[in-house]
């Protein structure tokens, strides 16, 4: 049963609907652009798996993020300890906080984020349909995207999003179903391609490419039960460039999908610069101590209050534990020795360990970290936050620490 699109035909939850139709390789896509904390999106999906037949329902969801929708409890089972001690700290930071930007959006119109792609998948175990996940994993995209911009474009962009979480202007439910409309889309995209062409290809482009990849990889699979008809849900953003790709797109997709999957290599310049500023600083240590003993004391002494005494800044302000504190005053100014471990995760380490986070930080972790007050008042939230300052400190020390004992060689 195919529902045609005209004005007498058409129900009321599709009116204004954005919906494409795509054929390729003898299957039909019926591909619907939703707002993530939308109504109206919900009931479009809904009236769509009611009126239409289909043999497979598409959802622009990775594992990770369905396990997450369909299993409210599993960020308490999130291990915080691990998280820093394999580095993971900064990547789950950022899913928190964009999450909570979701969420404000959410609780001013009484919906869940993402409500739309539940309700699809939802609707589809209802019907016996086999559910494709065709999004990239968020964690390879938010890596992606962070480096395909440059040192100080990432400071607009960590701006940006913590200005995301903060805001408190209501935005009009209004102007959230606006953002269906094809030409705004368009007009918008074409705007933040202009500011910052690889970070609109890391978040929007090659997702586009992954999910028409994966899409196709799904429908070469499922070919023993020969579906012919797919809906799939999306955000209204990948739309236009979804469909087209759909179209047109000819390599192989499995290869495809494994290509975009793949993280970048790290950009090296930041770390040579790092290493050549400890190793200029210890040479010139060194040479204090060949021209005079109690000058190259005094320079390894400056070494070892600044970097300790900023690390420790950062944990204090942090609102971190005595151990913590004391943790970041001894990791500073032995970062040098230790590469690969940053001193914010050896101090994190200890305020996670000493401040285990309870049940209720878990549950109000969102809530709280969309205030600044949240930040220290929450086990979690405040573990991460001593990771980032302590790193900084110890960065701001090293720096100063250089600066000084080079003024007094001079």
């Amino acid at each position: 049963m195919s529902l045609e699109a005209t004005a007498d035909t058409l129900p009321a939850a599709l009116e204004g609907q954005p919906i494409e139709r795509v054929v390729r390789d003898g299957v039909e896509y019926v591909v619907l652009g939703t707002a993530h904390v939308s109504r109206a999106s919900v009931e479009a999906v809904e009236e769509l798996l009611a009126r239409e037949s289909f043999d497979a329902v598409a959802v622009e969801l990775c594992p990770s993020r369905a396990q997450g929708m369909r299993d409210p409890d599993a960020l308490k089972k999130m291990d915080l300890f691990q998280v820093i001690r394999q580095g993971k700290a900064g990547m789950v930071a950022a899913s928190l906080v964009l999450s909570s930007f979701q969420k404000r959006l959410a609780d001013q119109y009484g919906i869940q984020p993402g409500a739309e792609m539940k309700a699809a998948m939802d609707g589809a175990e209802q019907r016996g349909l086999p559910v494709w996940l065709v999004d990239r994993d968020v964690g390879t995209t938010l890596k992606r995207a962070w480096r395909s911009v440059g040192f100080w474009q990432r400071f607009g962009l960590m701006g940006g999003l913590l200005a995301s979480v903060f805001e408190r202007e209501e935005i009009e439910e209004k102007e959230i179903e606006k953002l269906k409309q094809g030409d705004m889309l368009e007009s918008a995209f074409s705007e933040f391609a202009s500011e910052s062409q690889p970070l609109y290809r890391s978040l929007i482009g090659e997702r586009d490419a992954y999910m028409a990849a994966r899409l196709r990889e799904e429908a070469a699979l499922a070919n023993f039960a020969a579906p012919r008809r797919v809906l799939v849900v999306i955000g209204a953003g990948h739309l236009k460039g979804l469909c087209e790709l759909l179209r047109s797109q000819q390599e192989d997709p499995a290869a495809t999908a494994t290509e975009l999957a793949q993280l970048p290599p790290k950009s090296r310049w930041p770390k040579w610069v790092a290493v050549g500023l400890v190793l200029a600083v210890f040479i010139a240590i060194g040479f204090a101590f060949h021209r005079n003993t109690s000058l190259g004391a005094q320079a390894l002494r400056d070494w070892v209050l600044f970097t300790a005494g900023f690390s420790v800044l950062g944990a204090v302000i942090a609102g971190g534990h005595p151990l913590s504190i004391l943790a970041a005053a001894i990791a500073g100014p032995i970062k040098p020795f230790r590469p690969g471990i940053p001193s914010g995760a050896i101090s994190a380490m200890a305020e996670a360990w000493v401040r285990k986070p309870r049940v209720a930080d878990f549950d109000t972790l969102r809530d709280d970290i969309s205030h600044w007050s949240g930040w220290w008042k929450n086990r979690i939230a405040r573990t991460l936050l001593n990771f980032f300052l302590v790193c900084l400190g110890t960065i701001v020390g090293e720096y100063t620490a250089g600066i000084h004992i080079f003024k007094s060689l001079l």
